[in-house]
Formats: structure tokens, C-alpha cells, sequence
């Protein structure tokens, strides 16, 4: 690294160090800077405070501690990353955008990127957990957790492009949100609800959800050419994801949303049952065949279904014909709960409904392998009566 200082005026020098070329022009750069004398002191004195400036420069720069100076704010920083993000897909990036206009621009957008402070990000989280809801209402310690990460991944890009010097949201931690136990039916409660859908269309994607555990989304994106029938298997290797109104497909986040499950008796006849009512739909419509790629479940034109869409229905339908109260999202949970009480390990469930590693799946359903464990202590204690 070079750099020099250089007398300008009468009593001030200019301190100027070269920096790395700007990797997308290839120009050079450089970091300037003023040091000015005060009135009454003797030039050799400034001139002095010059080098020492640059010695200092030089040594961060070794370092790798210098960011150049920015007045750019948090709002101008993050609305710049958010509209050319990378790697990162629409629903995510859309999500991102409601919540740093939410809960992160109107409390610290003017604040300069570089003069974020720990005790600024704790200062918000107060005020969002008092009155951070756009009508003035408290936030759940869940929602600023939320905000708190997406502050947390914008300014660790930032740290990567040298335009901050540490990332102040590691040294705050987010509010502690209470663990919920995920809901999910009993063996009764599924008999009740499936008998009082076996009339509505909701009824075979219910069997499929409570059958395989498929999110939401992998359930949607299903094609017949997915599913063999006779073999009774089907595949998953997509999504259906919606951002900003626009539905699209995607790739799972992991290997592990790659995986090939088989069928109970029970779901393949609901499909072989779903695929013959399609078929004569689309003959009393005169449509024909299936064209290739047809989904499982789409709309009159063949459309995908919107995910939203389906969430919304699933709840009318519950309540409107008084069964038990369980989300579209509660099924997958269901079918966890019916996979670990037939007597699959963590790692068995976690393959079968496409987490990335078997310690989510036990984070995620604790309670129901903790009742297996108070199943386990009777068992001994049995053994021991006996």
C-alpha cells in the first residue's frame, strides 16, 4: 500500500493512500482526507499529526481493519441490496422488503450504516416489542427476532463489501420467543375430519398432506408424471412458491427436499380416485388427455394453485363444517406425529419429510419423541414390576 501527504494551503496537508482497484471498472482508487492546523499551532506540529494520520492508515489497512468513509444510511444501504439481491428467491426477497419497511426503515433508516450502534439496535427491539406494529400495537418477540436477522444478513454483507467495520447486530441478541409445540390430530381426529371432507375437493390433497407430510408447497407442484400409481411411490424435487402476486417454481433448499416417498393403500386409492374424476372432467369439458407436465391439483385451466389460496379454503372448510381445528401446515405435523408413535427413529422421519438434518426435525417436534421417552421410562418400570 502507498500513500503520501502533501502541504495545501498555508497550515492544512492532504493525506491520500491508495486502495485496491474497483473490481467492476478496474479504476483506481484512493482515500483522501484533510488535516487542518489549529490557529495557534507551529506547522512542523501539523505536519507531524499528517504522518501519524498515515502511518495510522496504513497500519488498518494491513490489518484489514479501514472501511472508507460513507454517509449512506441503513434505509439507502438496504433498499440498494434488496433491489439487486443474489441468491436469493422472490417470496424471500419479497418478504425481506415488508419487513424492513415494516419494522427497520421507519425506527433506524436515517441512521448512517457506519454509525449503528449495539446500543441503538437495543433501543429498537424495545420499541417494536412496545409499539412496532403499523397501528401502534406491540410486536411478538417471533416478529423482531425476524427483523433483528434481516438487519443481521444486511449488514454482514456489508462487513463483506468493507463498508462497515463489524457487524453490531452479532453483539445484541434478538428477544427469546417461547417454543409452541407444533399442533397435530390423533388417530380420531383425523378419522372425524376425512370423513367430513370425503365430498369436497379438499379431500385427496388432506390425504396426501396427512399421508406423506408434504409442505404445502411440494403438494402443489406435484405432476402426475411425479407419482407412479402402480408401484405406489411418488417423487419430490420442486415447490410452488408466490411473491408480489406471482406464482413460480423452484428447486428445494437442500438435497434433502430430493427424496422419494412411498405410498400407503389408503392415499393411492384417494389418487387413483382423484385421477379418474380429472379425467372425466376434462371429457365432459372437451378438453382431452392431460397434456404433459398436468399437476395434481390446478385450477380450471390448469393453472397451479395458489399456496395462500389453499391455506384459505382449508380454514373455511374447517370451520364451516365444525371439525377439528387443525391448519393446512398441521397435517404435515400430523403425519410426523403418526410416523414417530408407528415407531420410526428421528433420522427415519427427518429423510421421509425432507429436513436438511435430523436436529431440526428434533427441535421441531421435541414433545412428540418426549412422549415417546415417557412411553420408554413405563416400559422399564413394567419390566421391573413384573
Amino acid at each position: 500500500m502507498k500513500g503520501n501527504i502533501t502541504k495545501r494551503g498555508e497550515r492544512s496537508f492532504r493525506i491520500k493512500v491508495e486502495l485496491s482497484r474497483d473490481p467492476e471498472t478496474g479504476k483506481r482508487r484512493y482515500h483522501l482526507e484533510t488535516l487542518k492546523g489549529l490557529p495557534d499551532e507551529k506547522i512542523g506540529d501539523v505536519r507531524a499529526r499528517a504522518k501519524a494520520r498515515l502511518v495510522e492508515l496504513l497500519h488498518d489497512m494491513q490489518q484489514g481493519a479501514y472501511v472508507q468513509r460513507s454517509t449512506a444510511t441503513v434505509e439507502e444501504y438496504m433498499r440498494a441490496w434488496l433491489d439487486e439481491p443474489v441468491g436469493l428467491n422472490p417470496k424471500t426477497i419479497a418478504r425481506y422488503k415488508q419487513i424492513a419497511e415494516h419494522q427497520i426503515y421507519p425506527h433506524l433508516g436515517n441512521v448512517e450504516l457506519q454509525k449503528l450502534s449495539e446500543s441503538m439496535l437495543q433501543t429498537w427491539h424495545g420499541t417494536l416489542l412496545a409499539r412496532g406494529g403499523t397501528t401502534g400495537k406491540p410486536l411478538s418477540p417471533q416478529t423482531v427476532k425476524h427483523a433483528h436477522r434481516l438487519l443481521h444478513t444486511a449488514l454482514a454483507r456489508a462487513l463483506l463489501g468493507k463498508l462497515v467495520l463489524r457487524n453490531v447486530a452479532s453483539a445484541v441478541n434478538p428477544p427469546k420467543v417461547p417454543r409452541k409445540e407444533a399442533a397435530s390430530l390423533t388417530a380420531e381426529q383425523i378419522g372425524e375430519l376425512l370423513d367430513g371432507i370425503q365430498d369436497h375437493r379438499l379431500y385427496t390433497p388432506a390425504v396426501i398432506a396427512l399421508g406423506t407430510g408434504l409442505r404445502r408447497g411440494e403438494l402443489l407442484a406435484l405432476r402426475w408424471q411425479d407419482v407412479d400409481l402402480e408401484k405406489g411411490y411418488l417423487q419430490v424435487g420442486r415447490s410452488l412458491g408466490e411473491a408480489e402476486g406471482e406464482l413460480y417454481f423452484k428447486e428445494p433448499k437442500s438435497d434433502a427436499g430430493h427424496r422419494s416417498l412411498s405410498l400407503a393403500p389408503f392415499v393411492i386409492d384417494a389418487l387413483r380416485d382423484h385421477r379418474k374424476q380429472q379425467l372425466e372432467l376434462r371429457l365432459q369439458l372437451g378438453v382431452g388427455k392431460m397434456p404433459p407436465g398436468a399437476l395434481l391439483f390446478s385450477t380450471i385451466d390448469g393453472d397451479p394453485v395458489r399456496p395462500d389460496k389453499l391455506s384459505r379454503d382449508w380454514a373455511n372448510l374447517v370451520r364451516a363444517r365444525k371439525l377439528p381445528k387443525i391448519s393446512f401446515q398441521g397435517l404435515r405435523h400430523s403425519n410426523v406425529s403418526m410416523l414417530i408413535d408407528g415407531g420410526l427413529d428421528v433420522y427415519q422421519v427427518s429423510r421421509r419429510i425432507g429436513h436438511s438434518n435430523a436436529s431440526l426435525t428434533l427441535k421441531t417436534y421435541t414433545h412428540l419423541f418426549r412422549n415417546k421417552e415417557d412411553e420408554a421410562v413405563e416400559a422399564i418400570e413394567s419390566a421391573f414390576t413384573r
